[in-house]
């Protein structure tokens, strides 16, 4: 090197650590959170489908109660300081807490209460079906919910069922999200009591209000300056819509943004080496399964339901595909719930399968469709599952595409094999896995029970019913447990038309500095406890 380059080597690269651009921060009292906004189509709690709108809505609404995030069974107070159950165990009385008020100002009280109970049921969309289950309906809606004075709720139970799970029930966001009766009503347009209104606007208690909400771009959340608890450290949250797992990776390295609520195993496991970022894993709601149509007369067949079984490799699916995103279970009521068993021990045994394949009457196997949603995980485990049920003769071809597609022929029953997610799991409750799971009232097609994945699947058992009923409403917990491990039992016996192979559990990276994030097994994770340590 020349004498003056040499001497000018120094000062250029000192010019060039000088000259490159500082990692980006968010500002210290607002949280830029990622996500995916594709299932947010309303706002309004009464209507809203998916974990993503949850997400949202946690933050803006108040419930009688809240599911703890850590302690599963655990139900803490919210806007009930307290509630008692009846000797009789067929009403709840709930004591609300004073001074709490509305983004508006107007005072919560047990009239919004009731009437934020009764717009459901009358309403009777999505979020109802958690109270329509246990006998609660439009028509009892006026006897079942009353205020006998401005701070005390009761709710009648109309028929036996545990109160627990109704108390659990009005903890979760949706059906047991409290509305500010009077701004609603302001807004109602022909008696659709404030439905469109609610689309895009928000009238909840909460620590933040709804500030904007642009459809597939972003959701920004205001601090409630009424808001009646501890004061939020972030003055604004803004969760933008980057539905690419690398786009959320790339902006929470750079600083773009605080939180990544959607993002794959691979990335999950590039950032658990990044010590500027922090990775949480938690229990979450519900199962990945494997699902069988019974309209499909070869899967009505028990022997080859119970081939399918064997054809699963659960550790290998659980090891490479869904770390992040699942932990092995074969049960139908997730770890950590009264009454659980432990796994049953089911493994990959193609000979086993081909045995029963054959008993069956399909020796060389038979072709059809698996489908699954287009997404992380789903199609990688659809991947991994085409090859084993290949080893056992079983060619299954592939069909993807969005959660309306794919589910969406669920509903309809209209497809041979699918690889989903579901199963309940948002109450700390057996009764809340097995109802969604396998419990199937009414198989008819003009029935229409969508939200019961047995009655997607045209899977009907009576006992399996009876059994799932009588559990609910036993009072000695001793013989409750014992009916849930009998029910557990019997699931495995008759190889009902949803197998299992993992509980599903939610992971979120995060900026090391946050602190105070909890994810919620409900999907109810709370943004009020969220600091910054900058």
């Amino acid at each position: 090197m020349k004498p003056f380059l040499k001497a000018l080597a120094p000062i250029a690269i000192g010019f060039a650590l000088f000259a490159q651009p500082a990692k980006a921060e968010t500002p210290p009292n607002m949280l830029v959170v990622g996500f995916s906004m594709n299932n947010i189509l309303t706002l309004d709690p009464a209507a809203i489908t998916g974990k993503e709108t949850v997400q949202v809505l946690t933050n803006i609404y108040d419930n009688l109660v809240s599911l703890d995030a850590v302690t599963r069974s655990q139900v803490n107070p919210q806007i009930a300081e307290s509630w008692t159950v009846s000797a009789d165990n067929t009403a709840i009385t709930f004591k609300l807490r004073t001074g709490a008020t509305f983004a508006s100002g107007n005072p919560v009280t047990s009239a919004d209460v009731v009437w934020s109970l009764k717009r459901l049921m009358k309403l009777n969309l999505a979020q109802a079906s958690f109270l329509k289950t246990h006998g609660f309906s439009a028509a009892n809606a006026d006897a079942s919910f009353t205020a006998p004075d401005g701070h005390t709720v009761v709710i009648t139970l109309p028929k036996k069922v545990d109160p627990q799970i109704i108390i659990q029930t009005l903890g979760i966001v949706g059906p047991g999200s409290i509305l500010d009766s009077k701004a609603v009503q302001e807004h109602d347009k022909g008696g659709d009591m404030g439905t469109a209104w609610l689309t895009t606007n928000s009238a909840g208690s909460g620590p933040f209000m709804l500030g904007q909400w642009q459809s597939n771009e972003r959701v920004t959340l205001e601090q409630n300056p009424k808001y009646w608890g501890e004061k939020p450290a972030m003055r604004r949250i803004m969760m933008r819509h980057l539905a690419e797992s690398q786009s959320q990776r790339l902006m929470l390295e750079k600083g773009d943004i605080d939180i990544a609520y959607s993002m794959s195993a691979a990335d999950l496991k590039a950032l658990e080496a990044n010590k500027d970022v922090t990775v949480q894993t938690n229990g979450g709601s519900g199962f990945y399964y494997l699902a069988v149509s019974m309209k499909d007369e070869k899967f009505q067949n028990p022997k080859v339901r119970e081939a399918l079984r064997y054809l699963i490799d659960y550790q290998g699916l659980n090891d490479s595909v869904l770390p992040y995103f699942g932990k092995l279970r074969d049960r139908p009521i997730p770890n950590g719930i009264f009454g659980a068993l432990p796994d049953a021990g089911y493994r990959l045994d193609v000979a086993k399968a081909k045995a029963l394949l054959a008993e069956a009457g399909y020796p060389d196997g038979f072709s059809t469709t698996l489908r699954a949603i287009s997404d992380v995980p789903f199609m990688n485990a659809a991947t991994a599952i085409q090859a084993t049920l290949a080893q056992g003769g079983i060619k299954a071809e592939i069909i993807t595409g969005s959660g309306d597609q794919i589910y969406g022929a669920m509903r309809e029953r209209k497809y041979e094999l699918l690889v989903g997610r579901g199963g309940g799991g948002q109450l700390p409750h057996p009764d809340s896995n097995l109802r969604a799971i396998v419990y199937n009232p009414d198989n008819a097609d003009q029935a229409k029970l969508t939200n019961f994945q047995g009655w997607r699947t045209s899977f009907y058992d009576e006992k399996i019913n009876r059994m799932i009923d009588e559990a609910l409403v036993e009072t000695d917990k001793d013989k409750q447990v014992r009916e849930y491990q009998d029910i557990q039992t019997y699931y495995e016996q008759m190889v009902p038309a949803i197998q299992p192979f993992s509980e599903v559990v939610d992971s979120v990276a995060y900026s090391a500095d946050i602190k105070g994030l909890q994810l919620n097994p409900s999907w109810s994770t709370q943004l009020r406890t969220v600091t910054k340590e900058r």
